[in-house]
């Protein structure tokens, strides 16, 4: 039952279509800033619970800096 969000989803975005294309820069980026969220919400307080907490820490910062080097880098 939670899958029929999905093809229900599809259907109308299809009928959409000439709204959704110009906006979806904007749904994407969205998405991304929810992931982000939930990995800082979740995952960044759970690093600091352990006896290694920097560098479990140290390395969230490096990827996202590597991550981000590369995104502007490669446009």
């Amino acid at each position: 039952m939670s899958g029929i969000v999905e093809p229900i989803s599809a259907i109308i975005t299809i009928i959409l279509i000439n709204v959704v294309v110009p906006i979806l820069p904007y749904l994407l980026s969205f998405a991304a800033g929810a992931m982000l969220f939930v990995v800082v919400e979740e995952l960044v307080p759970e690093m600091h619970g352990g006896k290694k907490s920097h560098l479990g820490v140290i390395g969230f910062t490096v990827g996202f800096a590597i991550m981000m080097i590369l995104d502007i880098a490669l446009g």
